[in-house]
């Protein structure tokens, strides 16, 4: 991604971008694990969506992951539908770029997608990070379920005094329930994948904080 001057604040309603009726046409075979992106997925399995910045590093950490099943980059938390990757950058829209990860709860469990968030990106950056500037950068987490909700929370709140002792100030992350999902351009999906990109870069990575959930997984 790269470096750009955009709005600090989140558009209002009557201020959005309109967006369009017609979802993004992208395919359907995950680039890396070969799984569908759109599913139907497997039975008991479930959907957890991050926002930390550039979605290209983000999507790429979860792939790795073993009982991930499958994994997208998309936008959410926003108000316009089914927006371009353009109007996403505007700050036009509300939205923060995602990742999408569906994964099997009996190998992999949410704690341990929690740990992997928060330990691989800055989440007190408020509308960017690192050199990514705007509203489409923020930290985010969006809950599929009530559980996941008050899990994110959980362990924001056990989070916090860490990064706190670490100088890095409060946590900006916003935790809401998921509203609507859209998925970005194709271009976008597995974009750091080695057929397709071997050589990309998009800063993510250990931010050498320990967070006190989950079980540490290394790719």
């Amino acid at each position: 991604m790269f470096l750009r001057r955009m709005p600090a604040e989140l558009p209002t309603p009557d201020r959005a971008l309109p967006g369009r009726p017609i979802a993004m046409p992208i395919g359907d075979r995950h680039e890396v694990l070969g799984s569908s992106l759109k599913g139907p997925f497997p039975a008991g399995a479930q959907v957890a969506v991050f926002g930390m910045g550039c979605f290209w590093g983000a999507e790429r950490l979860f792939w790795t992951l073993p009982g991930v099943l499958t994994t997208s980059v998309g936008y959410a938390g926003g108000i316009t539908p089914n927006p371009t990757y353009e109007e996403v950058c505007s700050g036009m829209t509300g939205h923060t770029e995602v990742v999408q990860v569906v994964y099997d709860p009996t190998v992999i469990s949410y704690e341990d997608l929690l740990k992997v968030f928060w330990e691989n990106h800055d989440p007190t950056q408020g509308m960017r990070q690192g050199n990514d500037v705007g509203t489409q950068y923020r930290s985010a987490i969006y809950a599929s379920t009530d559980e996941q909700l008050a899990t994110a929370a959980a362990s924001r709140d056990a989070f916090a005094p860490i990064v706190a002792r670490a100088g890095k100030g409060e946590i900006t992350t916003e935790i809401a329930r998921l509203g609507d999902y859209f998925f970005a351009e194709d271009y976008h999906q597995q974009y750091l994948a080695p057929t397709k990109n071997p050589n990309g870069y998009c800063n993510h990575g250990p931010n050498g904080l320990s967070c006190p959930v989950g079980v540490a997984r290394t790719a």
